[in-house]
């Protein structure tokens, strides 16, 4: 799904900092911000589109399509009405971004860096998959399990003034499945409504369970039968998919946690793994029909990985439960998501879980 990428605020907001104090980071944030403005140079007004006898019939239906969530997501989940998706650019390439995410060999924990005014987050992303691959290689020879993978779209939190800067719609999504493209404008959305500068679990497990409410709504009120009928496939899937991996999280967990030896972890992961990739095989093929779209994803599985799962769902139900609390309103569960994000971690992690006592 959509995963948040706030490098172009974290890189506009902080480089004024970088030039005038010095910072070790200063090329990482000048690729930052002329990756963005590359981005919002390539975009051009839906409506413009929409008119041009040139653009493709299927791009037209889509950007159509688009528009309408993007007016579902104000008056019905009472999303931000503003510039954001109201524009769209073709990079001509497949992702956004590309992230680095990084852990050690006997743990889950995240690595994270840390910008000014942003605060941290779990991961790095770089405009140019190069570059990202260097940086983890980088990483590697530090003795961390890494990461790199494509982002679709990433939300810069409606922070940056004027409609110009306003985050756009992209070809690196723009024909996904009606139910996908709907929750990934919900998710992006959603972090504009709130956001916690040390805690990328909350945010990104906030903007989750909107997606997922919003996805289920639009579905219900907007989407014809077969789009409905095309999305419960592919999120059967899904469902499987984050289930199955959540529970070997779980497993490799108590193996970094448990008292045995490092050796001795280093052998029950490898087992932990195999056996894994083994029940994944028997699952496409008993439950999936044989299909593949999952297969990059085991292969390349590691810690990394495994805590980037974790950052987008552990604190899903807490979001969910909360909703219900609120009454189903929006409004109101928006209010109370802001006021945990404002408070100290320790803090909003004990509250946000306390809603589902």
């Amino acid at each position: 799904m959509a995963s948040l990428g706030l490098i172009g605020t974290a890189a506009l907001a902080t480089a004024a900092v970088c030039l005038t104090s010095g910072c070790s980071s200063i090329g990482y944030y000048a690729q930052s911000v002329g990756g963005h403005l590359s981005l919002l140079r390539a975009a051009r007004p839906v409506p413009e589109l929409l008119a041009d006898g040139n653009a493709e019939a299927a791009l037209k239906e889509r950007l159509a399509l688009s528009q309408r969530m993007r007016d579902f997501a104000v008056t019905e989940l009472k999303l931000p009405d503003n510039a954001s998706y109201r524009r769209f650019a073709d990079l001509k390439r497949g992702a956004a971004v590309w992230n680095v995410v990084a852990a050690p060999e006997l743990s889950l924990q995240l690595k994270t860096w840390c910008y000014p005014i942003m605060g941290c987050a779990g991961y790095r992303g770089y405009f140019e998959r190069s570059e990202a691959d260097s940086y983890a290689t980088a990483l590697r020879e530090q003795h961390y399990e890494v990461s790199v993978y494509g982002v679709p779209a990433y939300s810069t939190l409606g922070r940056l003034p004027g409609d110009w800067m306003a985050d756009p719609l992209l070809n690196t999504f723009i024909h996904w499945p009606e139910g996908e493209l709907a929750r990934l404008i919900f998710h992006e959305l959603s972090h504009q409504v709130a956001y916690a500068a040390d805690d990328t679990e909350f945010n990104e497990s906030f903007a989750t369970a909107v997606e997922r409410i919003g996805g289920m709504r639009w579905l219900a009120l907007r989407a014809s039968a077969a789009a409905r009928a095309e999305y419960a496939e592919f999120d059967a899937r899904r469902q499987d998919f984050r289930v199955f991996t959540m529970a070997w999280r779980d497993r490799l967990d108590a193996i970094y946690r448990s008292g045995a030896s490092d050796d001795d972890k280093r052998t029950r992961k490898a087992e932990a793994m195999a056996r894994m990739r083994t029940e994944y095989e028997a699952m496409k093929r008993d439950r999936w029909g044989g299909f593949s779209g999952y297969d990059g994803w085991f292969a390349r599985a590691n810690n990394a990985s495994f805590g980037v799962l974790a950052a987008y769902n552990a604190l899903v139900p807490d979001f969910e439960r909360l909703f219900e609390r609120s009454g189903r309103d929006f409004a109101r569960f928006y209010a109370e998501v802001q006021r945990l994000a404002a408070l100290p971690k320790a803090q909003r992690r004990a509250e946000l879980s306390a809603k589902g006592d």
